[in-house]
């Protein structure tokens, strides 16, 4: 039959071995799962800020994208009107150095007219002169004073 001091003994033997289990065995198993519990809690956290924090240096960084792109068509712009300033006066420049030098060829055109003027003018004295002279060599008579008009004519090209 059963024994009740050895029912006692197995009661406290349970005891005992359950005191040492919990006390050598269950208490660091369960200090290992929560001190691994805090840390894979530790790491969801970290990972929600970073997550946080990511997504937040996406947002900046499209904004900062947004603002560069901006200020580069901005930049372009100014770049368009200042280039297009610097055509113009350009073209300006062109157009006023192409009229000093069309005055001055027209200016040289006049001088060089005047000048042959001048030295046809020099060749009719000439050929007066020389008309005169022979005029005076000679007696002129009707037909031959007729005649020198004409060479004085086909010599000066009227």
């Amino acid at each position: 039959m059963i024994d009740i001091s050895q029912s006692i003994a197995t009661i406290i033997n349970f005891i005992l071995l359950l005191g040492v289990v919990t006390y050598f065995l269950i208490k660091p198993v369960q200090r290992i799962l929560s001190t691994r519990q805090q840390d894979i809690n530790n790491r969801i956290k970290k990972a929600k800020d970073d997550e946080e924090k990511a997504e937040a240096l996406k947002n900046e960084n499209t904004k900062l994208l947004r603002e560069s792109k901006e200020k580069g068509r901005t930049l372009i712009e100014e770049y368009k009107v200042k280039a297009e300033k610097v055509s113009n006066e350009i073209i300006r420049d062109a157009k006023k150095e192409a009229s000093l030098i069309e005055e001055r060829s027209r200016n040289e055109i006049r001088l060089e007219r005047e000048k042959a003027t001048e030295e046809m003018k020099k060749q009719i004295i000439d050929l007066s002169l020389l008309m005169s002279a022979k005029a005076l060599e000679e007696t002129i008579d009707e037909e031959k004073h007729r005649e020198l008009i004409k060479e004085f004519i086909t010599k000066v090209g009227i």
